[in-house]
């Protein structure tokens, strides 16, 4: 594996994370998730990104990694990083939602008792809030470091002037904003016209969660719908109408000129990313170790020449 620092810190992350937002709930095998979990770390993965609300239910992912901590990672405790996030509803009633101090206070106090950790190394208030005070969300941000429970914060789909605000605030309290996570992949590349930006300006690393836009950007559903994939599940976040003939085209069009570079599309998907100025670190999820096997190998290959970039563009624009 290779590491990029993060922003301009000291702090390396790996440039393949795992994310924990799907397969690891008390709803999947857990076996499995072990496997992966397990696999990463021995690939060289020492980046866990999780949130509280991440399962399902809410809070089981969190709970099974303490569970693999206890069984044998955290012998490795200050060898991986753990990062864990606060934002979305959690639990029912006014305060199980949100970016108020009472929710974040009260949401750390359990992610960590979930995990059985002492501190996270990155915490992050998971949205934007407009219904609190920035001051307010960042200022319990800011009191979690100080406290000891996280070593960095950092912040996740935030319009571009309120997260350059709020890394001011951070700022003169002498509290450094570590890093900014978005969704961006080759179908949703909003944080291009201005994220990038304001990372590079506050100094910040910049992590991509959802590369392969729910499974759409792999050659899953060249041929239609298979049954047990995401699209056919019903309540999440990928629907069958999304899979239009025409986006159907544009995946065909990028498998061929994947298989012309030597990749799967999932690693072309990837490497685009990792191309990118700015871009600390990729977080993927894996529902078996081949399936994160494959995409790790994405970094083994993250040249594109001009025209490589180009045709990505044109088929994308078409």
């Amino acid at each position: 594996m290779k590491y990029r620092f993060c922003g301009n810190s000291g702090l390396q992350l790996p440039m393949i994370s795992l994310g924990l937002w799907h397969n690891f709930g008390y709803v999947d095998n857990y076996a499995t998730a072990r496997d992966i979990v397990f696999h990463a770390f021995d690939k060289g993965i020492t980046h866990f990104d999780i949130a509280n609300n991440y399962g399902p239910p809410p809070g089981s992912a969190e709970a099974n990694f303490g569970r693999m901590l206890s069984e044998g990672l955290k012998n490795h405790r200050d060898e991986i990083i753990v990062t864990s996030k606060a934002g979305h509803l959690m639990w029912d009633g006014p305060y199980g939602d949100g970016g108020s101090r009472k929710y974040i206070m009260a949401s750390i106090n359990q992610s960590l008792k979930r995990t059985g950790l002492e501190y996270f190394d990155i915490f992050y208030s998971h949205r934007y809030c407009s219904e609190t005070p920035l001051e307010e969300t960042v200022q319990a941000l800011i009191d979690i470091v100080k406290q000891g429970k996280a070593l960095y914060v950092g912040l996740s789909k935030y319009p571009v002037d309120k997260a350059a605000e709020a890394c001011e605030m951070m700022r003169q309290q002498n509290v450094r904003c570590l890093i900014y996570q978005d969704r961006y992949s080759m179908l949703s590349r909003k944080p291009e016209g201005s994220h990038f930006a304001m990372c590079r300006e506050q100094g910040l690393g910049f992590i991509a969660f959802s590369p392969l836009a729910q499974g759409l950007l792999t050659n899953r559903y060249i041929n239609g719908i298979p049954d047990g994939s995401r699209a056919a599940r019903d309540g999440g976040f990928l629907h069958r109408e999304d899979i239009t003939p025409e986006l159907v085209e544009k995946i065909k069009l990028l498998d061929a000129m994947a298989a012309r570079r030597r990749q799967s599309l999932a690693q072309m998907t990837i490497a685009w990313l990792l191309a990118k100025p700015g871009m600390t670190s990729v977080i993927v999820g894996a529902s078996s170790v081949g399936q994160l096997d494959n995409n790790i190998a994405a970094v083994d290959n993250i040249e594109f020449t001009i025209e490589e970039l180009a045709e990505i563009d044109a088929i994308l624009n078409q």
